[in-house]
């Protein structure tokens, strides 16, 4: 049997992650964190970098003159479904920003070697201590520009309303650039890798890179590109699409989400617990529902 429980349905809080990909050998890479034990949101999970909006990200008139993209050109590449020019902004200054946060990376042009600026940044971000709008004040003072043209829109998703933190969040892909290299922060997330979409998969199923949710859907859509230029062009025309709402229920006491595509994602639904360990589906085979189970995400069909 399964009952959704009735209570209060957080507002879901704006947020970004980015899906940083590279290609080596010329297959593609994506870079994966994992999340401290201690986190409230998938701890101990694999995830890509990102995290909620702050305030001084959707504030576009700071921004103008520090983007490497005019109005124009952010809208044609980054809005579209309701996104309009200052949640687009917003979107990918927060995506740039917590890239740097959690994976070390930063996503901009102006950026030369030996930069005293970026040294003091990498040294205050391994010491946890980054001052509030510490991405603001860098490129005031540098003349940096943030590197929008780095990243294309890939999905939107929407935590599903049985959980107790929410977030409305837009995936982009980001390009890794030349000379940068991911390294955790140690806080919020404790460890690092680059992974192909189909090894990561495979190690999820085997316990040995579990996944969260919407990483775990990111990476079964992405192993269908069979190289990084074949993802390149299919990135020039993607739009954001509708929003992903899942929808998390109960089998037993293992929770279960159903996307979007569930043929009983808007029914009401009972799921008995003792199928689901014969509906687990291999890597690249269709589901539409993950079952929670032993501490992993697994793919179930339904």
């Amino acid at each position: 049997m399964t009952h959704e429980k009735h209570r209060k349905t957080p507002k879901p809080k704006p947020a970004s992650t980015v899906i940083l990909t590279r290609t080596k050998r010329s297959s593609l890479q994506v870079y994966l964190l994992r999340r401290s034990a201690k986190s409230r949101f998938f701890p101990g999970n694999y995830v890509f970098p990102g995290g909620a909006i702050d305030s001084k990200d959707r504030r576009p008139d700071m921004w103008k003159g520090h983007l490497d993209l005019d109005e124009e050109k952010i809208n044609l590449r980054l809005g579209g479904n309701n996104l309009g020019l200052i949640e687009s902004i917003a979107h990918a200054v927060s995506g740039i920003r917590e890239t740097f946060e959690e994976a070390g990376v930063l996503l901009a042009s102006g950026l030369e070697d030996g930069d005293a600026r970026l040294a003091m940044l990498r040294k205050e971000r391994n010491a946890c201590s980054l001052s509030k709008g510490w991405l603001w004040k860098a490129v005031l003072s540098t003349g940096w520009r943030l590197s929008l043209s780095l990243l294309s829109r890939w999905a939107h998703w929407i935590t599903p309303e049985a959980m107790p933190r929410r977030f409305d969040t837009r995936f982009f892909v980001g390009f890794m650039p030349q000379g940068e290299e991911c390294t955790p922060d140690a806080r919020e997330t404790t460890s690092g890798i680059w992974v192909s979409p189909e090894k990561g998969l495979s190690a999820n199923l085997k316990g040995e890179i579990p996944l969260s949710p919407p990483t775990l859907i990111t990476l079964h859509e992405l192993q269908s590109y069979s190289s990084f230029d074949e993802l390149q062009k299919a990135l020039e025309t993607r739009q954001w699409g509708q929003a992903r709402l899942p929808r998390m229920v109960l089998a037993g006491r293992d929770p279960v989400i159903l996307q979007p595509w569930d043929p009983m994602i808007n029914e009401k639904i009972e799921i008995d617990p003792s199928v689901l360990a014969n509906s687990v589906v291999g890597v690249g085979e269709p589901f539409s529902r993950l079952w929670y189970h032993g501490g992993i995400w697994r793919p179930v069909r339904a």
